[in-house]
């Protein structure tokens, strides 16, 4: 009987813990969409990844037109022009790679230069939503940007304009 009483007792305290508790949203991409240097990086970034996307497929079409010109000369060569020119294209394939994992790998240089222009923003953003959330007493802010596993929030609990005027957005 003792037990049942604890049990109850524990469950019942730690109900009215949880209970206690206030949760917050924010939205993100609504937050970011209204920081004008956000916008500005972000264009940056979204311009040297159409270049560099551009100059490797420039590079990939003249490897595919040296491979169909070896294919229609391919009878009349021999077999140490075939070779040459076979290593040739493959050496080339192998730089396109190697010029894609330059621009576009893990550590390539559109990563980098995310961190450098985003990054710094997107951790301005991460400081506010964290100091409101310290100042409001929120034990959670949730982010509903990818509505990831969120089915309702009620508006009144969206601190999105919150995070925007502390970062000195909105008024």
């Amino acid at each position: 009987m003792k037990k049942i009483l604890a049990v109850v007792i524990i469950l019942a305290t730690s109900l009215s813990f949880a209970s206690a508790q206030k949760f917050a949203f924010v939205d993100s991409e609504y937050i970011l969409g209204n920081i004008p240097s956000y916008k500005s990086a972000q264009e940056q970034v979204d311009k040297l990844s159409n270049e560099w996307q551009k100059e490797v497929e420039t590079k990939l079409a003249d490897i595919d037109k040296m491979y169909k010109d070896f294919q229609s000369e391919k009878v009349l060569l021999t077999e140490e022009m075939k070779t040459k020119r076979e290593d040739e294209i493959v050496k080339r394939e192998q730089d396109v790679k190697d010029l894609q994992k330059k621009y576009f790998g893990r550590d390539g240089m559109l990563f980098k230069k995310r961190q450098e222009l985003i990054k710094p923003i997107q951790d301005e953003v991460y400081n506010a939503v964290k100091a409101l959330a310290a100042e409001q007493g929120y034990a959670i802010i949730f982010d509903t940007s990818s509505n990831a596993g969120i089915l309702y929030s009620n508006p009144k609990s969206d601190k999105s304009d919150e995070v925007l005027q502390r970062l000195g957005y909105k008024n």
